[in-house]
């Protein structure tokens, strides 16, 4: 069979003042570039765990929604996708089903709405797809009709037995990053995340060797590449981490990753980190405030008890060469409109490289998602195009949508604007000028990429 893994890439925003902002503003938008240029390496694995014999074919959706021609050429098609984007998905594989192509998909929110996917699909594949693929495969191959696929009723995923990705299929495309998974899972289970609705192991990590192995089949394709590790949590093992620092380091490479602030508890950790190519960390801050972050998580409180350092901390890490990109989620239960200012000013005195602010979203399958809708809070349920991190479809505790939505447009336009972005910017150099000016060269060379 002729086989074609369609993404679905691109960031999604219906609120079109954000829209109008995003045109215009420089830092809002760059973040937003590199997520929508990265490969879906899901697919990639899924290509690779594919039975001998079959003709595997990698495509992505255009920007606005439409696939490519050539799909059409294809026996069977696999999409995967998220929330904010299903709606485009079930549409094409409604055409894609009209013509006669076999269908099937997965990823987090199929994995949590199952049988509203299986309306649009032949086979839906619910949880991590690589012991469940080849079934798939041959269950399209002999014919048969629809059908529910649970990674539950197959074998465990073993990360440390993960094939190569079939970055192979990517030769020719012009990628500026390159996604290499390092673990899986985050140990945090923060009750707004959408990531772990779909694994439901614990935190894993693989084989360093098999990282580095990775890294070298990317290597064959683009010659020094910049490589995103697709985690939730990189370095929450540290002394793995730092054995996988040590591996990078001879491989000269740049690259950019997630994880904790408890990195910047390692001095040795950081050290390494910068060594062996590391220049940003994006961390999930969430709030300036340890209160508002009580109970975000499910087993434990650990941002909330690391909230009062958080400044610290991320010069801690800042200082030893390495930009943060500092995530902040607005229109927690906590949260009034102060919190505005409040995020402006953390931003601007660490000063934060990189910043990221979202709105708080009830992504299906969460357990916010159920809190909100348990409490009618959920302003339009079922509108997953509504899932995009900057539209606001819930009821916020102390505050209205609409005050929500204006403290996000007034905090655009200061931390993304050309002057915030330049006074953080100047900063982060002047810091580092200061304190480690061997890391300097490196992210002067960062700043004019």
């Amino acid at each position: 069979m002729r086989i074609g893994l369609l993404a679905m890439s691109g960031v999604r925003a219906h609120d079109p003042k954000l829209l109008e902002l995003g045109l215009t503003l420089p830092g809002f938008v760059d973040r937003s570039k590199v997520v929508a240029s990265l490969p879906s390496l899901g697919l990639l694995y899924l290509a690779a765990a594919t039975p001998e014999g079959h003709d595997v074919r990698y495509y992505e959706a255009e920007g606005d929604g439409k696939e490519p021609a050539e799909v059409y050429t294809c026996d069977l098609v696999a999409i995967s996708t998220f929330s904010a984007q299903v709606f485009e998905a079930y549409a094409i594989a409604d055409r894609l089903r009209a013509a006669g192509v076999k269908v099937a998909m997965g990823g987090l929110h199929v994995s949590v709405r199952p049988e509203e996917a299986l309306t649009h699909a032949d086979y839906v594949i619910v949880g991590e797809g690589e012991n469940v693929w080849p079934a798939v495969v041959e269950a399209a191959e002999r014919g048969e009709g629809r059908g529910l696929f649970d990674a539950r009723q197959f074998p465990p995923v073993d990360v440390a037995r993960l094939p190569v990705p079939r970055y192979d299929l990517l030769a020719g495309r012009p990628y500026n990053r390159f996604t290499v998974q390092t673990s899986r899972g985050c140990p945090w289970r923060c009750d707004f995340c959408a990531s772990t609705v779909m694994l439901r192991q614990a935190y894993r990590k693989r084989p360093v060797a098999d990282v580095i192995r990775d890294i070298r089949a990317i290597a064959q394709l683009r010659e020094h590449p910049y490589i995103e590790f697709a985690d939730d949590n990189t370095f929450v093992d540290k002394a793995w981490g730092k054995q996988l620092c040590r591996e990078l380091a001879p491989l000269r490479l740049k690259w950019f990753t997630e994880t904790d602030i408890s990195i910047a508890d390692d001095e040795e950790l950081l050290d390494l980190m910068r060594e062996a190519g590391c220049r940003q960390v994006l961390v999930g801050l969430e709030s300036p405030t340890p209160r508002d972050l009580e109970g975000m998580e499910l087993k434990t409180n650990f941002k909330a008890r690391r909230a009062h350092a958080a400044l610290e901390s991320v010069r801690a890490i800042q200082d030893h060469g390495i930009t943060v990109n500092g995530c902040f989620i607005l229109g927690l239960d906590e949260h009034t409109p102060e919190i505005f200012p409040r995020v402006l000013d953390f931003a601007m005195e660490v000063p934060l490289y990189e910043v990221q602010i979202t709105v708080l979203t009830p992504f299906p399958g969460t357990p916010l998602y159920a809190r909100l809708l348990k409490e009618g809070r959920l302003l339009e349920p079922g509108r997953w195009d509504r899932c995009t991190l900057f539209d606001v479809n819930y009821q916020p505790k102390n505050m209205s949508p609409q005050e929500l939505r204006d403290g996000l447009y007034w905090l655009s336009e200061r931390l993304y604007s050309r002057e915030g972005v330049a006074q953080r910017r100047r900063g982060f150099f002047e810091n580092l000028r200061r304190r480690r000016p061997a890391a300097l060269h490196d992210q002067v060379e960062l700043a004019m990429a």
